[in-house]
């Protein structure tokens, strides 16, 4: 089985959203990979829904940056997100708490 692009598990963040796991949260997270499946991409989470797009945000909540590689092994549970964090293989810049409930908004798997 081949891997799905880390563009295609990144826009899948839209039909992987749980609304109720993300009540009352308004926020813009930025995602900015690197490396061969590197790109900027602006998750948006408002009034009970997600949206994915390529770009760069004006002002986000959260910025991570990671190697588009180290974040789909996060992704598909294959690394820990704090040990990455924790060597500098993923970085965070804004609001940490949010950026700590963030998987608790989406299915994984």
């Amino acid at each position: 089985m081949t891997d799905i692009s880390v563009k295609e598990m990144v826009f899948n963040h839209e039909k992987a959203f749980i609304p109720s796991a993300a009540e009352g949260v308004d926020a813009v997270i930025q995602y900015r990979l690197t490396g061969e499946e590197g790109g900027d991409y602006i998750i948006t989470i408002s009034e009970g829904k997600c949206t994915v797009a390529e770009g760069i945000a004006e002002n986000p909540l959260v910025t991570l940056m990671a190697d588009g590689k180290d974040f789909r092994d996060v992704l598909m549970g294959r690394a820990n997100g704090m040990q990455y964090f924790m060597m500098g293989r993923l970085k965070l810049a804004g609001d940490l708490n949010l950026a700590m409930k963030l998987t608790s908004f989406f299915k994984m798997g």
